[in-house]
């Protein structure tokens, strides 16, 4: 019988970096995810698909059901991975595929791989659905992070994401602002090593308590703001204290100085998506210098 699982990407607006130390962020499930189809057969061996958005496949590998060893595949590197989280998988329920019995799985994304929407965190999301354990453990056993991506995943309304004592709090939230339709997703195609950038962050010299504060208090404002004047005041507050954290220039002095409105890089900062705020004009101005992807509020955000 054909079982299918699926997570949703993630966006996150606020306190990227921060979050890590408890700071509270505000964070977007997406429209996009990534779906898990599991049919049963009688292999013996898991014969695993990973698609893109296009139906192209980009990575197969055929694993022994009993001990994961991997029998063929395309990428050693990425099957090593699927073989770690399968095995934190089962160690974490012991009932997880046991026994002769083979599965043929699809796993299939539905935005572009190079996009940074979660591709890691959907796909681990899914297995812990399929091995019905808690994803946030295997999440700290395999890739490690804040574990707001994994919040995203399972809901579909935006959430206001903290850690407390090192543990997951969620409150779903309402996050319609009357200004949206002045909001854009842009791509900036420089996807990032999110180890590298957390890295890069942890050998930093700063005040930690004094940024979670400042963060926590800016992602309170932005979740309650009213006027698209407050909402870009408060995405400029926080590119100026994370560019002095980071040693980095913000991304709008770096690439779009003389942009109308307010930019604020999402995730690593230096690829992946950034949050512009503008109007009708927006997409004409990034796809005019080189950012053909424009993606509107809208259409992004569950």
């Amino acid at each position: 019988m054909e079982t299918t699982y699926y997570s949703n990407g993630k966006l996150l607006l606020s306190a990227e970096y921060a979050v890590l130390d408890g700071a509270l962020a505000l964070a977007v499930p997406t429209t996009y995810g990534q779906s898990l189809e599991i049919i049963p057969s009688d292999s013996a061996t898991l014969e695993w698909q990973s698609l893109e958005h296009y139906n192209e496949v980009w990575f197969s590998a055929t694993l022994d059901t009993k001990t994961f060893d991997i029998h063929s595949c395309s990428n050693s590197e990425l099957a090593e991975t699927l073989k770690r989280i399968l095995t934190q998988a089962r160690e974490l329920n012991p009932k997880f595929i046991t026994g002769s019995k083979g599965y043929r799985t699809t796993s299939q994304l539905s935005f572009p791989r190079n996009w940074g929407l979660g591709s890691s965190s959907t796909l681990l999301n899914n297995i812990a659905q399929w091995a019905s354990i808690n994803p946030y453990t295997l999440l700290e056993r395999t890739f490690g992070g804040s574990g707001y991506d994994i919040a995203c995943a399972q809901h579909n309304t935006p959430i206001l994401y903290q850690l407390v004592d090192k543990k997951p709090t969620v409150e779903e939230v309402v996050f319609q602002p009357s200004f949206q339709s002045q909001l854009y997703f842009v791509y900036l195609n420089q996807k990032q090593d999110s180890r590298a950038a957390i890295a890069n962050y942890r050998k930093q010299d700063f005040d930690t308590l004094t940024l979670v504060t400042d963060l926590t208090g800016i992602t309170r404002e932005l979740f309650q703001a009213t006027t698209l004047t407050d909402f870009e005041s408060l995405l400029t507050e926080h590119e100026t204290i994370l560019s002095k954290v980071l040693k980095i220039a913000p991304i709008k002095e770096r690439l779009f100085s003389d942009y109308y409105g307010a930019i604020k890089s999402l995730g690593g900062w230096g690829g992946d998506f950034v949050l512009a705020t503008g109007n009708e004009k927006t997409p004409s101005y990034f796809k005019a210098r080189g950012f053909t992807i424009v993606v509107p509020y809208s259409d992004m955000v569950l």
